[in-house]
């Protein structure tokens, strides 16, 4: 009887596991213009990498990105808020799991313009780009470089 018992907690501990894991997910608003296709890619990206999101289309994306503290010189086509972060343009899922687990003092990342090859603008061509650190006072540093 208590090895029956055993079993059955076991099995429903296992069940809820992955109820629990979505969640604890970070949620991921994305605000992006209805029309661009490259923001769905990239909410797609993080979707399958873990994260919830939640899209918001707006007709100014840019108005996020300023909200958040990154620099107009580091946009892209969509701006992400997760956790007090700004995730800016077409940011690797890793690199924000990264950002979120280190907790820095910072505005959030950037990946400026839409580098062909990185999340959601993926395609025949590769092209190197960096993921930025935005500091607290909006000063950057290369957080990881793809090539």
């Amino acid at each position: 009887m208590q090895r029956r018992l055993f079993i059955q907690a076991a099995v429903g501990a296992s069940l809820a596991m992955p109820l629990l894991a979505v969640a604890a997910a970070p949620v991921i608003e994305v605000f992006k213009t209805e029309s661009c296709g490259c923001c769905g890619a990239w909410v797609e990206h993080l979707k399958a990498n873990g994260f919830a999101t939640r899209v918001v289309n707006v007709d100014n994306p840019s108005d996020y990105r300023q909200r958040g503290g990154i620099p107009d010189s580091l946009g892209s086509c969509h701006t992400g808020m997760v956790r007090g972060y700004a995730i800016e343009g077409h940011v690797p899922a890793s690199d924000i799991k990264r950002l979120l687990a280190m907790k820095p003092k910072a505005r959030g990342l950037a990946v400026p313009g839409m580098p062909l090859g990185s999340p959601g603008m993926e395609g025949p061509r590769k092209d190197p780009f960096d993921v930025l650190l935005v500091d607290a006072e909006g000063r950057t540093s290369v957080f990881k470089h793809y090539n």
